[in-house]
């Protein structure tokens, strides 16, 4: 097991592991643990009540935090003819066809998102097995497969997440930067929590929202008082 570090063994005295904190109250211990040198990022995790073994209990989706997560996301578009200028003036990083799947093939990820028009999925699905193990296959179900691509690319830079349950039953999805005002942050968590709860699967039975918590890149996690969404 890892040795932690001095700072984060002195931060993680203000942390009551045993306890679950109100929203407002855990934010601003967050903001008090986080004491690295760099705006960290905020993570959510949420337990839930699923199989994920099970394709009834399977939850992968997106949406578009009120607050963005303060990453610029750098958006590769698979288009042509007129859907290819759409996505250009949407504000799209890089926009091709055959062209940006060759470089992709030599080694080439300077992109954090890919949206691809279903037209393009033919080609664009022989990139599977490069981009599968990095997360960057487009999905319809993160809406980023679709004829919408103008809608596609604003989501995606405004502050468009996806989230999709492991194999533990949990999810993990940024929610912001520590320089976010306390209020930001626990809006971003907020949408979040209510659109898992939006998605539960009718086959889930019993406790659905198990536990939740926040956590900065460097900080300890804070268990998160999750019985206001259990409903």
């Amino acid at each position: 097991m890892a040795k932690k570090s001095k700072r984060y063994q002195e931060v993680s005295k203000l942390v009551d592991r045993s306890k679950s904190y109100e929203l407002q109250e855990a934010v601003a211990l967050l903001k008090e643990t986080a004491k690295a040198n760099f705006d960290e990022t905020v993570e959510a995790a949420f337990r839930l009540g699923v199989d994920p073994k099970k394709a009834d209990q399977q939850i992968r989706g997106a949406m578009v935090l009120p607050h963005g997560t303060g990453k610029t996301q750098r958006v590769l578009v698979f288009a042509k003819g007129d859907k290819a200028n759409e996505a250009e003036a949407a504000g799209a990083d890089y926009v091709g066809e055959q062209d940006l799947i060759n470089k992709i093939n030599q080694g080439w990820f300077d992109f954090d998102v890919i949206v691809a028009t279903p037209d393009m999925m033919a080609e664009v699905g022989k990139l599977g097995r490069v981009l599968g193990p990095k997360g960057l296959m487009p999905n319809p179900k993160t809406g980023t497969v679709t004829f919408e691509v103008e809608k596609a690319v604003q989501d995606i830079k405004a502050g468009k997440v996806e989230y999709r349950v492991d194999k533990s039953a949990n999810i993990h999805v940024p929610i912001g930067k520590i320089s976010f005002d306390n209020e930001k942050l626990a809006e971003n968590f907020d949408a979040m929590a209510e659109t898992l709860m939006k998605v539960k699967p009718q086959a889930s039975k019993g406790l659905y929202m198990k536990n939740a918590s926040i956590t900065s890149t460097m900080g300890p996690g804070i268990k998160v008082d999750a019985s206001g969404y259990r409903r």
